[in-house]
């Protein structure tokens, strides 16, 4: 006597329970499928956090400390992304000059992180940090 097997493929039980943390809602700390994803990131400090408009004009690099920084994590400076080097998880550098910052002011500064493949698995990933000010004399 042979028995034929009415188990759903392994495929579609992934899909189902991916469906179904996405619909209740599942954060990443009760979703075990979102072990990969991108956390956003946390921005806490801008060196210097003065800067003279000449330094801008020849180009001038700013160490940016704070935390889950991965290798895909831009700096906005106002809203113009801006690769960054990423030194470690918690330290990227920028350089900025008079293509990025016009002339002297306050200068909005924020880390930004994309989002990476995990959305369709009710998982969040990247985000936008808060904000600093960098102050261009």
């Amino acid at each position: 006597m042979r028995f034929r097997s009415s188990a759903l493929p392994f495929s579609c039980l992934i899909a189902a329970v991916a469906l179904t943390l996405a619909i209740v809602g599942c954060n990443n700390t009760f979703n075990p499928l979102c072990a990969s994803s991108r956390p956003a990131p946390v921005i806490g400090s801008i060196s210097p956090a003065t800067v003279p408009f000449t330094q801008v004009q020849n180009g001038t690099t700013l160490t940016i400390t704070g935390s889950n920084f991965v290798s895909s994590t831009e700096v906005m400076i106002g809203s113009k992304p801006i690769s960054a080097k990423v030194i470690s998880p918690t330290k990227l550098t920028v350089k900025v000059n008079t293509g990025v910052i016009s002339g002297p002011g306050d200068v909005r500064v924020a880390v930004d992180t994309p989002a990476g493949n995990t959305g369709e698995l009710g998982c969040t990933s990247g985000g936008k940090s808060s904000v600093l000010t960098l102050t261009v004399n």
